[in-house]
């Protein structure tokens, strides 16, 4: 009499085992679960007329021999005595694991909706909208729940979820789009010390994504420099910890009367090389993880360029888009009540970043003079409000990252018995940046075909000249789109949800923001046939596209070292001798391709040094990182451990 009962827990462990093993082909695992997980077969309040409904949006199903089988083994275990009969009421469950292996296989094609994580200990599928999961989540606008809405295709099933439907409305009103965390993706290190570097790391911020990243990159490129001196190690530790970091709120009253509240950072990550220099962020993306990583990319530029500075970034997670004047205004002084106190010559000076530009600066250094009570030298006031004051118009500061960045590349081509004559070039963005880029390379004889901006990207064979900067400028100063610019220039083509990278192009210069670059990005900048990528803007690639990018033996131009071009010229600005003198553009040039000269030459000797070879595709990203580092280093060491 038991056998048959026997032999139903058999299957029910097979159907187990093959639900794994699914699982694990599917690879459906998020955020380090080491198992898939089951859904929730438990009873539901079933409609007893559903019993042999289809399946929604499927075909009607058609009985099978199984079926049969299971039919007979059913009636043959209701004929059992009543023990029995208690054990057969594993039999529905049976069934309910059938149908969900079918909900996990259409799930394993709609993923991109969910993810698994874990709640009070069990792992569940979450709503990458709503963000809730189970029986929480599956109410469809029948109000049917349990088993009906477990048959349910897990598309349909998501989009007739009132929840979804509601957290989807809310987010389409306020026009932000929600980000699901991403599980962080751990590169393979060759030495376990290094290894060790980024699981301390993890462990301490496990939720700063960008900043683990940025740590990532600067450790893989400095495993031979640990492996050779093991006193590194503990400088890494020291140095990944920064020596200050600020949050603080943002209160402000709009036009309408109405308060908000904004939150701002400052991280003053290394002061081993001198007082602090870095940029103010303005963007609804900042966050305490963008604001660690871009001062530490800010830490080894400064560290790698010829003056002795630390390193530093900021900013506010506000929107200046769309904001009148005086709403602006309003915004930078309540920012600067706060952090004026940690502001100074001696003690850091901040400068322009995105979202933030000489409207805002003015605003920022009119509240610090208002607080500090006094002017301070002439010098900071070039620093902190820019060119329009300080350099009544003779200064390229503005300019200077975005040509730094041309001058380096052009280091990099003569290396490579190249010039930028005909050289057909992207670039993305639509910033200070960008167009300087574009500006130097027309100079240099180069043909850029593309910008681009958050909605899409511009492409125009014929490529820019200085009227369509002219054009691009003004767009973008009236806050329009692109896509005015084919009124214009009919040839010229705007997409829409697109990158420029699937462009045919020689060099790329990534200038918008960090990750830009994603894998499939990078697959597509291979096949155009891109050879050099220059970064403009700071960690423009996920470590996805670096990995496709070295397999494919594109060189690489890092931040680190191409973008000095705005250190360079900060320091002219606080230099006394610069005071007296009125520069021409001449002027600056030379002395900023000098500067930019030095920075690639030290690069390529910390490369040599430690046996990285130019057929390598990422020598320089290894040499600047490897420079940089080691002037830390030795600073920090003489300093003592403070």
């Amino acid at each position: 009499m038991l056998l048959p009962v026997g032999g139903l827990v058999m299957n029910t462990m097979m159907d187990d085992m093959n639900l794994i093993q699914q699982a694990q082909r599917h690879h459906l695992v998020v955020r380090e679960l080491g198992e898939e997980i089951d859904l929730e077969i438990g009873p539901g309040d079933d409609d007893p007329s559903f019993a042999n409904t289809p399946l929604i949006g499927g075909p009607p199903r058609e009985t099978s021999v199984d079926d049969n089988d299971e039919s007979k083994n059913m009636v043959m275990i209701s004929q059992l005595s009543g023990h029995d009969q208690d054990m057969s009421k594993a039999q529905p469950a049976k069934r309910k694991k059938k149908v969900v292996k079918r909900w996990r296989e259409e799930w394993a094609d709609t993923y991109k909706w969910a993810y698994v994580d874990v709640k009070e200990g069990t792992a569940r599928i979450f709503c990458s909208i709503c963000r809730e999961y189970g029986r929480k989540h599956r109410r469809n606008p029948y109000g049917n729940e349990g088993s009906r809405n477990m048959q349910m295709s897990a598309l349909e099933e998501h989009n007739n979820s009132l929840l979804h439907k509601e957290a989807l409305r809310l987010q389409m009103a306020s026009k932000d789009k929600i980000i699901v965390d991403k599980p962080i993706y751990v590169k393979a290190l060759m030495s376990k010390t290094a290894g060790s570097i980024v699981e301390a790391a993890l462990k301490r911020d496990p939720n700063e994504v960008e900043f683990i990243q940025s740590v990532q990159e600067v450790v893989h490129a400095l495993e031979r420099v640990i492996a050779k001196n093991s006193h590194y190690v503990n400088i890494m530790e020291r140095l990944l910890e920064p020596e200050r970091m600020i949050v603080f709120r943002v209160p402000w009253v709009d036009d309408r009367g109405e308060t908000h509240v904004n939150r701002g950072f400052r991280v003053q990550f290394n002061q081993a090389l001198g007082p602090c220099r870095g940029g103010f962020r303005f963007h609804p993306s900042m966050s305490l993880s963008i604001a660690k990583f871009l001062a530490f990319e800010q830490t080894l530029r400064n560290a790698l360029s010829p003056y002795k500075i630390g390193g530093a970034a900021g900013g506010s997670d506000f929107d200046p888009k769309g904001k009148s004047d005086n709403e602006v205004m309003r915004f930078c002084q309540s920012f600067m009540n706060e952090i004026y106190r940690y502001l100074g010559i001696d003690k850091d000076l901040p400068s322009e970043e995105m979202g933030v530009g000489t409207r805002e600066m003015g605003y920022l250094f009119g509240q610090y003079r208002r607080l500090a009570g006094h002017f301070q030298v002439p010098e900071t006031l070039g620093s902190f409000t820019g060119p329009r004051i300080f350099w009544s118009g003779s200064s390229l500061r503005t300019e200077a990252t975005g040509y730094g960045l041309v001058f380096f590349a052009q280091l990099l081509l003569a290396d490579l018995n190249k010039d930028f004559k005909g050289i057909r070039c992207v670039v993305s963005g639509c910033g200070k940046i960008a167009l300087h880029v574009l500006e130097k390379l027309i100079a240099y004889g180069a043909l850029p075909v593309t910008v681009s901006d958050s909605k899409g990207y511009l492409v125009d064979e014929e490529g820019f000249d200085y009227d369509k900067i002219a054009l691009l400028r003004e767009i973008k100063t009236q806050q329009r789109s692109l896509r005015d610019y084919s009124k214009t220039y009919a040839r010229a083509k705007y997409y829409d949800e697109a990158k420029p990278w699937n462009e045919r192009c020689d060099v790329a210069f990534p200038c918008a923001t960090q990750n830009e670059i994603d894998q499939s990005d990078a697959m597509n900048l291979v096949n155009s046939g891109c050879r050099i990528l220059v970064e403009g803007s700071n960690m423009p690639c996920t470590p996805e596209a670096v990995d496709v990018l070295r397999k494919s033996n594109v060189l690489i131009a890092p931040a680190v070292a191409a973008g000095a071009g705005g250190v360079v010229a900060g320091e002219f600005e606080l230099n006394h001798e610069c005071n007296s003198v009125n520069w021409s553009p001449q002027d600056f040039e030379s002395k900023l391709q000098e500067a930019i000269k030095q920075t690639y030459q030290r690069s390529l000797k910390a490369a040599l040094d430690f046996g990285y070879s130019k057929e390598s595709p990422e020598y320089l990203v290894h040499g600047a990182v490897i420079s940089a580092f080691l002037t830390l280093a030795q600073a920090m060491t003489d300093q003592g451990c403070v």
